[in-house]
């Protein structure tokens, strides 16, 4: 191999400056390493509005003919490792760069290597990345996802430990000595970061993914009309005023087919249809028409449309009426409101068990007070680092480390 190709899926503004980072050590350590990089995004005017994923490359090569090379497509159509640094998006990923969805291993070559942040198990996250047809390994750095607000960047060493692992999983392009040399040299680095860039070496745990595990599920897909097929003229048609629902009862509105949103949310909201008091504030505040008003007045949410913004959890007057919950504890965009009325006792033990677990309630995105960040590492420290220490709890406990 003559040259490491790196793609980095980020969740949109919440990991922007967090995926530039790495993508930019990446760069630095192969300098140190004696070999030739170039970092940049998937384009410049990427829509990055909520967690809509985007993308940066990294590419290393031994020669700087070799770097050109490479450089002289728009885009990567393989990568040697795809780093994503938030686990739901192992459900597969679009963007308003291309159509349809795609699985997170659509670019990973044979025998290529899928790095992630995450505290679930393998088992648990193969049940959503997609099935591929040449085995892979997938890599996990033990953490949750580390995101921050637009113009704010959170120091939980993500993109160090990203870094260390890399150098494991390609050292002949980056060893771990030059990572170590380019965290130093870079304005965020400290030799407790290098320390985090060598602990994440030593514990990234890897494991062969065989062609027949992975989710079975062919991701959905369409066709755009060819140029001979668009209509004459300059004219763009609106999206048609929505229908009422069963029974002339209830209304619809009509969404776009083909852009689904539902890869770009972090968290989905999970409704209480019992205390809802029907006020019509989800329904008014929601910024994606994700509401369906229901025959009996009460609102469901639609999972194919819903970007999880959590707008409709912060307008609800009524306490976990709405709760947001993370989209790892999901496996389909079925109707919550079909579930509830077919089995209300059901739903309401299923409620429960989504909306009790304090693990995936916690909002994983926003910035919300000025020192907020601070406080969650600081927290996580004197809990004994359980979130930033590789999911070990008090082993830094005493010496507030990573």
């Amino acid at each position: 191999m003559s040259a490491l190709i790196c793609e980095v899926v980020y969740r949109g503004i919440f990991q922007k400056n967090l995926a530039a980072r790495i993508v930019r050590g990446i760069v630095l350590s192969a300098r140190k390493s004696e070999r030739w990089g170039i970092a940049f995004g998937r384009y410049g005017d990427s829509p990055q509005r909520n967690g809509i994923p985007a993308k940066d490359f990294a590419i290393v090569a031994d020669t700087k003919e070799e770097l050109e090379q490479n450089m002289a497509r728009y885009e990567p159509k393989h990568v040697d490792v795809t780093i994503c640094v938030d686990d739901t998006l192992s459900k597969g990923v679009e963007s308003w760069a291309w159509y349809g969805l795609q699985p997170i291993n659509r670019l990973t070559v044979p025998n290529g290597t899928v790095l992630m942040t995450s505290l679930q198990p393998f088992d648990a996250l193969l049940k959503d990345i997609h099935k591929k047809d040449a085995p892979y390994k997938l890599s996990l750095i033990r953490a949750k996802a580390s995101f921050s607000g637009l113009w704010v960047y959170k120091e939980d060493h993500t993109e160090v430990r990203i870094l260390g692992a890399l150098a494991k999983i390609a050292p002949s392009f980056l060893t771990l000595d030059a990572v170590a040399e380019a965290i130093k040299e870079m304005e965020w680095g400290s030799e407790l970061k290098v320390a985090s860039a060598r602990k994440a070496f030593d514990r990234m745990e890897t494991r062969e993914v065989k062609i027949t595990e992975g989710n079975p599920e062919v991701p959905y897909a369409f066709q755009m009309p060819k140029w001979w097929e668009m209509r004459e003229g300059v004219t763009i048609p609106a999206i048609p005023i929505g229908k009422p629902k069963e029974g002339g009862q209830g209304y619809v509105p009509e969404r776009n087919p083909y852009f689904k949103k539902f890869s770009t949310r972090t968290m989905r909201p999970v409704i209480d249809f019992d205390t809802c008091v029907k006020c019509n504030l989800c329904w008014i505040a929601c910024p994606d028409s994700v509401f369906d008003v229901m025959p009996d007045g009460t609102f469901d949410a639609n999972m194919e449309a819903c970007c999880g913004c959590g707008v409709c959890e912060a307008v609800c007057p009524v306490e976990d009426c709405i709760t947001m919950v993370n989209e790892s504890a999901f496996d389909d965009n079925a109707s919550q409101w079909e579930a509830w009325r077919k089995d209300k006792a059901g739903y309401k033990t299923w409620l429960g068990a989504k909306i009790g677990d304090k693990k995936t309630t916690v909002r994983s995105h926003g910035f919300r007070f000025r020192g907020q960040y601070d406080e969650e590492i600081k927290h996580d420290l004197d809990s004994g680092g359980v979130e930033i220490t590789a999911g070990i709890p008090g082993e830094n406990a005493d010496r507030k480390t990573v």
